[in-house]
């Protein structure tokens, strides 16, 4: 079977080496970032930016992102995480071990 696409993501160190060859290059052309962003229109730039950051979020994400956390995360994930650590502190067995008590495997 062929490989549709050889492409990999960047990482995160990928992002930070570019973020600071970014930045080595503004200092070499003598650009001030912090100039910029506290002048007039670089504050109007960043409050634009905030505000329809804020109004995307509210309008599309918040639902779903709190969905995902309350619904998903905490209720299947985090709270069978919690029960499972206090069975070992009491010397229980786990999920996972009593799941394979009842597993029969065939020979």
């Amino acid at each position: 079977m062929k490989k549709i696409s050889n492409k990999k993501g960047i990482s995160i160190l990928g992002i930070l080496f570019w973020g600071v060859i970014i930045l080595l290059t503004l200092s070499y052309f003598n650009i001030n970032i912090k100039s910029i962003i506290e002048s007039p229109t670089g504050q109007e730039n960043v409050n634009y930016v905030k505000g329809e950051t804020k109004s995307f979020w509210t309008a599309y994400l918040a639902e779903p992102a709190s969905y995902l956390w309350n619904d998903v995360w905490i209720n299947i994930f985090w709270k069978s995480f919690i029960s499972n650590m206090e069975r070992i502190r009491d010397g229980k067995p786990t999920d996972l071990e009593s799941a394979a008590e009842d597993l029969k495997i065939r020979q």
